[in-house]
């Protein structure tokens, strides 16, 4: 039977909300997926602008080629749900979820994870 697990992001030192990099190539990790190919995880991401203009996010899911990428628009002095419990299945390689926004330390992450242990 499986079993669910919830958890704060990885990026998220103690469940603590993290400031995003600017997106000029540079990106903060927000979350590491299982590596466990048979377990799924869940994931439930918040964007929070804490400034007086809008700002967008570029989130990565994966890689960096831009069938990996989704923007998200925050308005200003705004919370969004960017990611309402998207399910990623475990894998092998490298599969993280990273983001950035329009000005470094603007917008803040935070969210949880279920993570799905299918044995």
């Amino acid at each position: 039977m499986a079993t669910i697990i919830r958890d704060h992001l990885s990026g998220c030192a103690n469940g603590i909300p993290a400031a995003l990099a600017a997106d000029s190539g540079t990106f903060t990790e927000i979350h590491s997926i299982t590596t466990t190919t048979a377990d799924f995880t869940e994931v439930w991401i918040w964007l929070s602008n804490i400034s007086t203009a809008t700002e967008v996010v570029t989130l990565r899911f994966g890689g960096t080629s831009d069938n990996n990428k989704v923007k998200v628009v925050v308005p200003a002095e705004a919370t969004v749900l960017a990611v309402p419990g998207w399910t990623f299945q475990g894998a092998s390689g490298p599969n993280k979820i990273e983001g950035a926004s329009t000005t470094a330390d603007k917008v803040n992450v935070h969210g949880y994870i279920n993570l799905i242990d299918a044995a």
